[in-house]
């Protein structure tokens, strides 16, 4: 299977350190919808997709309201499974 855009994975302390959230804050996001998922890298390890981050990051820089962001991290978690 190949794919048109290869997808880079960070780990959770880069994801911190670059939304400048903190660890709960994070999870609460994720919680409400408004922070894409971490996905399973094997065992006890996760990671994030780093352009699913920083459409993220980009559009709270834009601005953007909570309902919009929602809306873009559906679109996201959308495309994951479109591949």
């Amino acid at each position: 299977m190949t794919t048109t855009a290869p997808y880079q994975l960070i780990r959770r302390p880069l994801v911190l350190s670059l939304t400048q959230r903190s660890k709960s804050a994070l999870q609460l996001d994720e919680k409400e919808g408004l922070f894409p998922p971490c996905v399973s890298i094997g065992g006890r390890a996760i990671a994030y997709i780093k352009e699913e981050v920083d459409a993220v990051i980009l559009a709270r820089v834009q601005g953007k309201t909570p309902e919009q962001i929602k809306a873009l991290v559906q679109e996201l978690i959308q495309q994951r499974t479109a591949i």
